[in-house]
């Protein structure tokens, strides 16, 4: 019989500052061990150009994996490996930095409303140090699956009846979902009993719990426990949420900014490398 996932915790994001002056709500930001191996989750929304046109400048990253998604908006990026290009509406960035890359971040100037996601995603100690990679998916190559009239399900990374997302071969085995639920809905999904899980939700509320205790509404995190199935479901109003699982990698942590290393010494190196110019190391 399969086991319901129980609600761990509810987080309110807070609201913040980032980059050059991005004004964002961080959902959370710091190694958590019902979120391993998921490290940091940011939510970018606002119509008002002013609290996000000041983007992410040049930056390094290492040891980690960076995937922002945009639902409206223009992102422009560039790294040190020679990619560069625009993310829009629906498209998908999913960046692994290894062992090391130097990227920035700027939106671009549009009418109306900037709203995305950026997930931090570390990496085992055997795969901080692998060749970076870089995958842009457009919007058209992400399925979106009808699985009734009131619930659909965009498959960013992972699988949903046959299905398959187009984020594939990623080494902490992750499904990123994106639901919609209709009123009066509920929907059901299987997930890995021993990987990790939460919920962000984007707009509407609902219920995480099979005994519906407690809705949860918008900006709100819902970390998951244990178990093999999760059941969301809705009363009155409709919810849009992020459904994210992976395999815990249950190692240490040493994070400084944007560099998570196993240890204090390998984080010192990595600052050293990027004054030096030694940082990256494949490009």
């Amino acid at each position: 019989m399969a086991k319901t996932r129980t609600i761990y915790q509810i987080i309110e994001s807070q609201a913040t500052m980032e980059g050059a002056g991005v004004r964002l709500r961080r959902a959370f930001g710091r190694d958590h061990p019902k979120l391993d191996p998921f490290l940091l989750l940011d939510d970018f929304g606002s119509d008002n150009p002013d609290d996000y046109m000041s983007g992410f400048p040049w930056h390094p990253h290492r040891g980690i994996e960076t995937i922002t998604y945009v639902l409206h908006g223009k992102v422009k990026h560039e790294d040190s490996l020679g990619n560069a290009g625009v993310i829009g509406e629906g498209d998908v960035q999913w960046m692994t930095a290894g062992s090391g890359i130097i990227h920035q971040e700027m939106p671009e100037k549009t009418e109306g409303l900037m709203l995305g996601f950026q997930l931090w995603a570390n990496l085992p100690s055997s795969n901080k140090m692998m060749h970076p990679r870089y995958q842009e998916v457009k919007q058209s190559d992400i399925p979106e699956v009808q699985i009734s009239d009131k619930i659909g399900v965009k498959i960013i990374c992972g699988e949903i009846d046959g299905t398959k997302g187009p984020v594939q071969d990623i080494v902490t085995e992750p499904e990123y979902l994106d639901i919609t639920l209709q009123p009066n809905t509920i929907f059901k999904h299987t997930i890995r009993e021993n990987h990790n899980s939460f919920a962000y939700i984007i707009e509407g509320e609902g219920f995480f719990d099979e005994k519906r205790k407690k809705k949860v509404g918008k900006h709100h995190l819902v970390v998951l426990e244990d178990g093999d199935e999760i059941q969301i479901s809705t009363a009155e109003s409709n919810i849009r949420l992020l459904l994210i699982s992976g395999k815990p990698i249950r190692e240490p942590v040493a994070w400084s900014g944007p560099i998570v290393m196993n240890t204090r010494e390998e984080l010192r190196l990595a600052f050293e490398e990027y004054r030096n110019g030694s940082f990256t190391k494949h490009d």
